[in-house]
């Protein structure tokens, strides 16, 4: 079984492109992920100058990160720990629908709940909120999760 700082090294993603700080919750039906927009991320200079929101694109991200954290946590249940050295997440489909923005310095949690995990393909219903509760966007993400080269 991964702990929550292995899967964050095999999640092939690195700042400042890593929407997730934390793992705050893992297991085979679910996680949850943590995240802190910090005010001089790369995409708020041009977003809304003066006033920044975070786009959407990136708040799906933040989610489908959470899926990848999830994919990959299934797929290290079934594989050994050199094979999971090679592991990378891939989402082809999502949907999702923005219910409010995130503004720099706030903090977010991702949920990703396991609808579906068959032959490494994944597909998790997610959810963004604010750390209050307040939420965010609801929606659903599906992708493979592979060995990369």
């Amino acid at each position: 079984m991964l702990t929550p700082d292995e899967l964050l090294e095999l999640i092939p993603h690195r700042r400042p492109f890593r929407f997730i700080d934390r793992i705050v919750e893992i297991d085979d039906q679910h996680a949850v992920t943590e995240y802190t927009f910090r005010p001089d991320e790369f995409f708020y200079a041009g977003h809304f100058p003066g006033d920044p929101l975070t786009p959407g694109v990136i708040l799906l991200e933040t989610m489908c990160q959470a899926a990848a954290a999830l994919g990959t946590y299934l797929l290290g249940l079934e594989t050994t720990s050199g094979e999971r050295r090679s592991l990378a997440a891939v989402f082809t489909e999502a949907t999702i629908e923005l219910e409010s923005g995130v503004r720099p310095a706030q903090t977010v949690r991702a949920r990703a709940e396991k609808v579906f995990w068959r032959r490494n393909k994944l597909k998790a219903r997610v959810a963004l909120s604010l750390a209050d509760g307040t939420p965010v966007a609801t929606g659903s993400a599906a992708g493979m999760v592979h060995g990369r080269a």
